[in-house]
Formats: C-alpha cells, sequence, structure tokens
C-alpha cells in the first residue's frame, strides 16, 4: 500500500502508507511484498499502463495462509479509504445542505416564515432497520471510528492526544489493531447484537451531532428550528421473517436506548454543573433558579452561593433517579442526593428551560440559547427519554392467524380466514367498537399468538415508561386490504393502545407496506376504503397524518429497476388525491436499501425526484446494512447526510415545481412505455427461463453467503429455492458479489434501445428528476460491474450450456444498458459528469478484482468438496472484502 497514484486524496495515501508499514511490521517483508506486487500489477491493468495484461498477478501462488492475509490487506485497505472518502466529502453532493437549499427557495420567494410554516409539521427521519448487509464486526467498526477521531486531531495540527500519545504514532496503533482483529465473527449475530451495533450509531453519532446541526439550522433561518429531523430505529422491533425478535427484545431495545441517552443527559448536566459557577454575590439570580435551588436538597458549604450549581445537583439526582427506573441499573456516577424521577422528558426539558430563563432574564442571553444548555435542551427535544422511534413490523398472514385464533377461541367466529373481505371488516369493526377484550387469562393460545400478544403488551408498557414517541407505528408487511390493517387494530386494542369510543383513538399507527407491483397499484383503492370507515377517519384527522410505506425491495426483484422505479412513483403519485379528499396529511415511509437494486443512490436526489406534492415535509427512509457506516460511521458523513436529507425535504415540499404540465404528460407517457418494456424483458430472463434459478444459486456465493453470520433474519421467507421466496438482499448481495449488479440495470437497456424518440429521452435526461436520478443511479451500477470478472463465475455453473445461453443474454443486454445510457446522456464514458465518484469506483476497482478471482477459485475447491476449514474462511473473509470496496452493495 505504498502509493495510491490514481487518487489525490492525501488521507487515502497517509492511510495506506501506514497500512502498507503494518504489514511489513506484522506479517513480514516478504508478505508485504508479495501483496504490494499483486496490488501493483492490478492497479497498472486499471491504469492502462503498457503490457500490463501480461503480467502475471501472482494469485495462483498465494497460499492458504497468504491468501487470507491478502484478503485482508485489501478488505483493510478499502475500510480505510472509505474512511478517508467520507472525511473529504467525496459523497456530498455540491449545494446539498438547508443553507443552500434557502437561498435557492429565497430566488422563488419563498422566504423564512413559509420555511418555518412547514418546519412547524415536518418530519424528517432515517430509520436504522434490521437489514444487516453490514458485514464486518463491531471491534473492526470501534477501531475505525478510533482512526476517525484521531484524524481529526491531525486535521487541527495537534500533535498529542490529550492522554499524551503522539497523534500519527496512535493511528498505527489503531491500524495495527484493525490488522490483527478476527474479521469474521465466530456466531451467529443475535438481535441483541444488532441492537448494540445500532446503539452505537445512535449514541456515538446521532446523540452528539444533531444538536450542533439544529444550531447550524437555527442561524440559518434566523429563528429556532423545531425538532423535525429525528433518527427512527426497526431494531428490535421488526418481526417480520425474524422469529428472534420478540416482547424480550423490543423491552430491551427500548431499555437500552434510554439507557444511552440518559447516560448522556448525565454527562452533560454533570458538565454544566462545573461549568454554571455562577455566584449570587455577583448576578441576581431569578426565582425560578432559586426554588430548584432550594428544592435540591443540595445544602454544601461550598456551594451556597452557586445556586446554579445547587439547582443543576437536584435536576441530576432527578435524572439519576428516572435511569435507575428505566434502566434497573445505577446511574453512572451516583450522587449523594436523591430525587423523584422524572415523569417524562417534558418535565426534565421544563427544569432545563427554568435554568435558561433565569440566565436570560439578567443579561444572559448567549449563556441560554447556545454553548452547552442550548445542545442539551435541544437534545431533549429530539432525543427524549428513547433515543429513537421504535417501529414495530409483523407480516400480515401473521396478523390474519393470529386474529382468527382469539375469534375463535373467544367463540366469536370458528373461522375467520374463510370470509370475505367485507365480511371481516364488519366483523373487526365490531370487535374495535366493544369495549370487551376477545383475549382470557384462562384460555390457552398458540405459541405464535402468545408471542404477538407480548408485543403488544410490551408496546403499551413502553408508552407507559418511555413516553408514546418511543414507538409510534406499526408497519404491516405485505398489506393488501383493509382488513390487514384492522386486524393490527384488534391486537392493539387488546392491550390498550386501541380505546373504543366516539371517536376512538389508536395510540399506535397501522402502517400499510405495498411492496410488489401489484400492491403499489392497488395501494389508493385500499387506503380510500380506509379512510371510508368513519372510525379510521376521525383517528388520522385527529393524529393529522397517516402513513404509508412503498417497498422498493420487492417491487424491484418483483419486476425489474425501471418498473420498480417507475410504479413506486405512480403510487405514490396515485395516493396524493386519495388523501387529499380525505383532508389528511400523507406521510411516505421510502424502504430505501442499500444498493440500487434496493432503492439505494443519493438521498438528497431521491427526495427531490419525488413526484410534486408527495413530500409535504414529512418523509421517513430507511438506512440499512453497510450504508448506515457509510453515511454515520463519523460525525462529519452524518452532518453531511443528514443536511442532505433535510434540504433535500425542504426543497421537494416548497421549490415550484419546473416542469410544465404538458413535459410532464409527455415523459410519463415516454416512462410509461419504458417500464412496460423494461418489465417484458426482466420477468422474461428471471422468471421466464428454464434453468435460471439454477444458474442465480450456481453463479453467485448466495450459498457461502447464506454461511456469513451477518443477521438473525433467515435468507428465505420459506424453505424454499424459488427465487419469490427469497428476501431481497440476500438477491441483490449476491448478483453484486459476482459483479453482475443485475437488479441496478436489467431490462432498461432494452427499453431504451426500443424507445423510438431519441430527443425525448435526452429531454427526461436533462430536465425531469425522476429519470435523471433512475439513470444516475445505474451508471454507478454499471461502473461497479464487470462482465469480465462475472463471465468468472458464470464458469462455476455446472451445466455449462445453460450457464452461457443465460449468461450471453445478461452480458449482451449491459452492453445495451451501458451504450443507451452513455447516447442519452451525451458522455463518451460512464461517470464523465461525476469526476469525484468516478475517481472513488476507479481506485477500488483494482483492489476489487484480485478479490473476485480469488473468491471464484475458493468456490470451486470448496464446491468440489475440499474441507479446508482456510477455504470456507477464505470465500467469507473475501465476501466482506468485495462488500466493504463496493460499499452499497446490499
Amino acid at each position: 500500500m505504498a502509493s495510491t497514484p490514481i487518487t489525490n486524496n492525501p488521507d487515502i495515501r497517509f492511510l495506506g502508507r501506514v497500512l502498507g508499514d503494518v504489514i511489513r511490521a506484522y506479517g513480514g517483508e516478504a508478505l508485504f511484498r508479495r501483496i504490494e506486487y499483486i496490488r501493483s500489477a492490478s492497479v497498472d491493468r486499471h491504469r492502462g499502463v503498457a503490457g500490463a495484461d501480461t503480467i502475471d498477478p501472482g494469485l495462483d501462488r498465494l497460499s492458504l495462509d497468504e491468501t487470507l492475509d491478502f484478503v485482508r490487506s485489501f478488505m483493510l485497505f478499502s475500510m480505510l479509504a472509505n474512511l478517508a472518502e467520507d472525511r473529504q466529502g467525496v459523497a456530498s453532493e455540491p449545494g446539498a445542505d438547508v443553507e443552500h437549499a434557502i437561498a435557492r427557495l429565497k430566488k422563488d420567494g419563498i422566504g423564512p416564515e413559509k420555511i418555518a410554516e412547514l418546519l412547524d409539521h415536518a418530519l424528517v427521519a432515517p430509520v436504522l432497520t434490521a437489514h444487516p448487509t453490514e458485514v464486518r464486526r463491531k471491534s473492526m467498526l470501534d477501531h475505525r471510528n478510533a482512526i476517525a477521531r484521531l484524524m481529526r486531531l491531525r486535521d487541527e495540527g495537534v500533535r498529542e492526544t490529550p492522554d499524551g500519545d503522539l497523534v500519527e504514532e496512535a493511528i498505527v496503533r489503531q491500524v495495527a489493531l484493525l490488522w490483527q482483529t478476527r474479521v469474521l465473527r465466530f456466531e451467529r449475530l443475535y438481535v441483541a447484537d444488532e441492537v448494540e451495533n445500532a446503539l452505537s450509531y445512535l449514541r456515538d453519532v446521532f446523540l452528539p451531532t444533531l444538536p450542533g446541526l439544529y444550531a447550524r439550522w437555527d442561524r440559518a433561518l434566523g429563528s429556532r428550528v423545531p425538532p423535525f429531523l429525528r433518527p427512527g430505529n426497526w431494531i428490535g422491533g421488526d418481526r417480520d421473517g425474524n422469529p428472534f425478535v420478540t416482547a424480550d427484545s423490543l423491552r430491551l431495545t427500548l431499555s437500552r436506548s434510554a439507557e444511552a441517552v440518559l447516560a448522556y443527559y448525565l454527562d452533560a448536566v454533570h458538565a454544566l454543573g462545573a461549568e454554571l459557577s455562577i455566584s449570587s454575590h455577583h448576578a441576581t439570580i431569578d426565582a425560578e433558579v432559586a426554588a430548584l435551588a432550594d428544592a435540591s436538597g443540595d445544602d454544601a458549604a461550598s456551594r451556597s452561593d452557586e445556586p446554579y450549581r445547587r439547582a443543576l445537583s437536584g435536576i441530576y439526582a432527578r435524572l439519576a433517579a428516572t435511569y435507575t427506573d428505566l434502566t434497573g441499573r445505577t446511574a453512572p456516577r451516583p450522587g449523594a442526593l436523591h430525587g423523584e424521577r422524572y415523569a417524562d422528558p417534558a418535565a426534565f426539558r421544563a427544569d432545563l428551560a427554568a435554568i435558561a430563563r433565569g440566565l436570560a432574564s439578567h443579561g444572559g442571553e448567549t449563556l441560554a440559547s447556545s454553548g452547552a444548555l442550548g445542545r442539551l435542551i435541544r437534545s431533549v427535544d429530539i432525543f427524549g427519554f428513547h433515543l429513537a422511534t421504535l417501529d414495530m413490523r409483523q407480516n400480515s398472514a401473521v396478523h390474519e392467524r393470529v386474529v382468527g385464533e382469539l375469534l375463535r377461541v373467544a367463540g366469536v367466529e370458528p373461522d375467520y380466514a374463510a370470509l370475505d373481505e367485507a365480511a371481516r371488516i364488519a366483523l373487526l369493526r365490531r370487535e374495535l367498537a366493544s369495549p370487551r377484550p376477545l383475549t382470557s387469562r384462562h384460555a390457552s393460545y398458540s405459541e405464535e399468538t402468545a408471542s404477538e400478544l407480548a408485543i403488544v403488551q410490551a408496546a403499551a408498557e413502553a408508552h407507559a415508561r418511555y413516553g408514546r414517541a418511543a414507538i409510534n407505528q406499526y408497519i404491516v408487511s405485505m398489506a393488501q386490504s383493509v382488513s390487514d390493517l384492522l386486524e393490527v387494530h384488534i391486537l392493539l386494542k387488546e392491550a390498550g393502545l386501541y380505546i373504543p369510543g366516539d371517536p376512538p383513538q389508536a395510540h399506535i399507527m397501522a402502517v400499510p407496506l405495498f411492496e410488489t407491483i401489484g400492491d403499489l397499484d392497488a395501494g389508493p383503492d385500499v387506503m380510500r376504503a380506509w379512510f371510508a370507515l368513519p372510525e379510521i377517519a376521525a383517528i388520522a384527522t385527529a393524529r393529522g397524518y397517516q402513513e404509508v410505506m412503498i417497498g422498493y425491495s420487492d417491487s424491484n426483484k418483483d419486476g425489474g429497476y425501471l418498473t420498480s422505479t417507475w410504479g413506486l412513483s405512480k403510487g405514490s403519485t396515485a395516493l396524493k388525491p386519495v388523501f387529499a379528499d380525505a383532508g389528511i396529511a400523507m406521510q411516505l415511509f421510502h424502504g430505501r436499501g442499500g444498493a440500487v437494486g434496493r432503492g439505494g443512490g443519493s438521498s438528497y436526489s431521491a427526495i427531490q425526484a419525488q413526484p410534486p406534492g408527495t413530500v409535504q415535509g414529512r418523509i421517513r427512509i430507511t438506512e440499512q446494512g453497510e450504508v448506515i457506516a457509510a453515511k454515520y460511521g463519523t460525525r462529519e458523513s452524518a452532518q453531511t447526510n443528514l443536511e442532505a436529507m433535510a434540504s433535500a425535504t425542504l426543497l421537494a415540499s416548497l421549490e415550484p415545481q419546473r416542469l410544465s404540465t404538458a413535459d410532464a404528460a409527455r415523459f410519463e407517457a415516454a416512462m410509461e412505455q419504458l417500464s412496460g418494456t423494461a418489465f417484458g424483458a426482466y420477468r422474461e430472463l428471471v422468471y421466464g427461463t428454464t434453468g435460471f434459478t439454477t444458474f442465480f444459486r450456481q453463479m453467485t456465493p448466495i450459498a457461502e453467503i447464506a454461511g456469513l453470520k451477518i443477521g438473525s433474519r433467515p435468507a428465505s421467507r420459506k424453505k424454499s429455492d424459488a427465487i419469490e421466496d427469497l428476501r431481497a438482499i440476500p438477491w441483490v448481495f449476491s448478483w453484486s458479489q459476482a459483479r453482475v449488479m443485475l437488479p441496478g440495470w436489467y431490462g432498461v437497456g432494452q427499453a431504451l434501445a426500443a424507445f423510438p424518440d431519441r430527443g425525448l429521452l435526452r429531454e427526461m435526461a436533462a430536465g425531469w428528476p425522476l429519470f435523471a436520478s433512475a439513470l444516475a443511479n445505474m451508471e454507478m451500477v454499471l461502473a461497479k460491474s464487470d462482465m469480465g470478472i462475472a463471465e468468472r463465475y458464470a464458469a462455476l455453473v455446472e451445466d455449462q450450456d445453460l450457464s452461457m445461453r443465460i449468461f450471453g443474454t445478461i452480458r449482451s443486454g449491459w452492453q445495451t444498458t451501458h451504450d443507451q445510457l452513455l447516447e442519452v446522456t451525451r458522455q463518451t464514458r460512464l461517470l464523465e459528469k461525476h469526476p469525484a465518484l468516478e475517481t472513488s469506483i476507479r481506485l477500488r476497482l483494482p483492489y476489487i478484482e484480485p478479490l473476485n478471482l480469488l473468491q471464484v477459485e475458493l468456490l470451486k475447491r470448496h464446491r468440489a468438496g475440499e474441507t479446508d476449514p482456510q477455504i470456507e474462511q477464505g470465500i467469507l473473509l473475501s465476501i466482506n472484502a468485495i462488500a466493504t470496496a463496493l460499499r452499497n452493495s446490499g
């Protein structure tokens, strides 16, 4: 890793040199030279150095031990390169911040008052989800984060750490620890592990980062911005297809979240106590502050003239009591004072606000509104006592079975599943109107039903302990009817979270998830029928909004990239008048994954590309797998990405529509035609080609990916080899490993080639954000794919006639897509108009190709029956390394 001539990023050069020195020191000179030879040969080939193609890369001479070391070295370089790029803002987009958004809106005559009006009811929520394609252990991420902190000190010209270590030596030490840290997990990841991983981001990045961002936004708007951007979480509440998520998982998630946020508050209050040394001899003391000081129980003589410190001693004691009550643990740094726990975050905030008013009342506005106190008050507004709102999710088929059993055991309806939709709705509405519970402590229920009842009961407990903000949404997967949503209300009613009455109350919102192309098409009719129920309309009106989740993963696997993109846009547009007629605000929840085939790509451009009138200041977006580390692994990258989400939401909600009605109609008609052609090509390949499932399972490392202990969720929904039953994550992840990236482009080339009006396509690419965003994301995928390498994977298929026939179709489709994209976007090469991204990908390609070649050889040996455990370990390491280098691969 001695030099990296492809890039001018000084951090990459520095960290690459450090890694090379560490490999030489800990692996020996011979290993270093062998790795460096392979690296430089691959770099030369990708740079087009004359004669480089004739150079023997030396991969076949690596022993298994050396293979493992080589794979680790390339994985670590990619990991450090990712860190360097995140720090340098390579992935950021020009103007993707709130200040620029305000300036753009001002040019259109939209001033701060209109923005403030929008933000009063806005919600922007990145939601960390329980779909891990983050294949690295938390220990690896901890060392990476330590390097990020040390690099910040290096930026500032600091020579020594606060502990007295030389900064550059400390960086070397962390890289050395990375080199010697086990990459792979020995055991499958459990839900509790996933919870801890998510908490590390929420605690270490979101908590300290968001208050500072809000301070920046306050200055940009000239007023205090309400807490419109708040994190969400699925981990511990999402049990769709995951039998390991239980009521105990939900309790653990919320308890550990409360522990993290309250510990942060305790530290902040302790620090404030040290800072606010104001003496009554030198300042007039407000009556509220004096009352807090007198009630604190702090009678230390040394603080008798320091009312702010005494008041904060009492606040700390009450907060410590809250910590103990909510977590069952003794608070860190327990004080001598004892206080009564805070009933809710509002009570804690009220005491902090009293301190702020006291400071402001006598000329101390700066002390009151900014600095540590201002940030702490802001934190309470954002994070409460729950840290991140936890969603619940379950499949509609489970609800049907559970509600059917409850009705049968209660003697209400012997065969609920046999009822038609109208009869189901009538029955469920009668039950929801009745105060009588369905469950009985004297009855016995199946394990599934008992588990689901326990979950909603745990949610009710969470509301009582942490406040209603702890859980707001209950996502219904595969929602296809009104009864699918009413069934959730039946379960909530059993726990007291749905209360009959006139009007009734629902303390948790049932949210339909429309996933397949058919579900997206049917979504407006479902929501129209939902709002037609008077009790539902009353609940939604009282709440002010209703959420609908739209799924990228299954719609893509069902219909291909372009049809999924267009189907989601059409579905969102079709929902808009349904909500308008009902007088209820629409909140869309976008189930975007990391890979383009699962909705990934730039959040900034994706939000702006949403159909006009569908954002309205409210949007939630899932953040998954390795993308969480990429976007929120450091405070710098978190600031960049959270700014982008906020600014894009402002623009999508308030910026005038640039597209004329006539152009919009032309573009939509063209997109409908393109989608139809792309859908036909995709379906013919994936679902209409004999032997395709066998080809996919033998060409890609799908079977070996199942051996990666990266999550608690099974790879398939059923015990089946059918692609229909395979989860979207391993589907996309497998194609990424084989460098085909098929879910992110297949069918688009055929659609573009068949479209007769080339000028219209160029107009759409230049003037329609939806089409431009779709092409830009696809362009990135094409740049990361490699049909030459993919052909090596195709050679793994036992029936080579089958393989060559199907792979020939794929390769031809890739070339067509590549050529058509360049023609439509008027480029001579991929990413010509995106030089920073082009440089980033070019940096990676020389490090990915040898990993792919080694992975293919190891797969051959493994599938031939070789049992050396190092072969399997090498495969899993290579999967890890390729995912790290590709970044948004799952």
